[in-house]
C-alpha cells in the first residue's frame, strides 16, 4: 500500500511541476498579449495625438497665409487701384509667406503693380 501511495504522490508531483509550466507559460502569454494590447493602444492614441496637433499647426500656418494674402490684396488696391489683373490674384495664390511678406514691404515703394512682385533688389 505504501509503494502505491508514493507512485501516486510522485506522479501527482510531476502532473503540479508540468501544471505549473504550462499556466506559467500561459501567463507569459497573456501578459505579452496584454502588453502589446496596450502598446498598440498606446502608440494609436499618440499617433491621433500627434496628426492632431500637426494638423492644426497646419491650420494655422494656412489661416496666417490666407489672412496676409488678403491684406496684401487690399494694400495693392489701396495703393494701384481696385481693378488688379487676374495674373496678381494667380500670383498671390501661389505664394509662399515669405514672398507676400516682401511683396507687401515692396507694396510701400514700389513705383508701380510690376515693380512690386520683382526681387527686391531690382527695385
Amino acid at each position: 500500500l505504501e509503494l502505491s501511495q508514493t507512485y501516486e504522490l510522485q506522479e501527482m508531483h510531476t502532473m503540479l511541476a508540468e501544471r505549473v509550466k504550462r499556466w506559467t507559460a500561459e501567463w507569459k502569454q497573456e501578459g505579452l498579449r496584454q502588453g502589446i494590447q496596450q502598446g498598440i493602444e498606446q502608440g494609436i492614441e499618440q499617433g491621433i495625438e500627434q496628426g492632431l496637433e500637426q494638423g492644426l499647426e497646419q491650420g494655422r500656418e494656412q489661416g496666417r497665409a490666407e489672412g496676409e494674402r488678403q491684406l496684401l490684396r487690399r494694400l495693392l488696391q489701396r495703393r494701384f487701384g481696385p481693378a488688379l489683373p487676374a495674373w496678381v490674384d494667380e500670383r498671390l495664390a501661389s505664394a509662399s509667406t515669405t514672398e507676400l511678406e516682401m511683396w507687401a514691404e515692396a507694396t510701400l515703394e514700389a513705383p508701380d503693380l510690376v515693380n512690386v512682385f520683382r526681387p527686391m533688389s531690382s527695385l
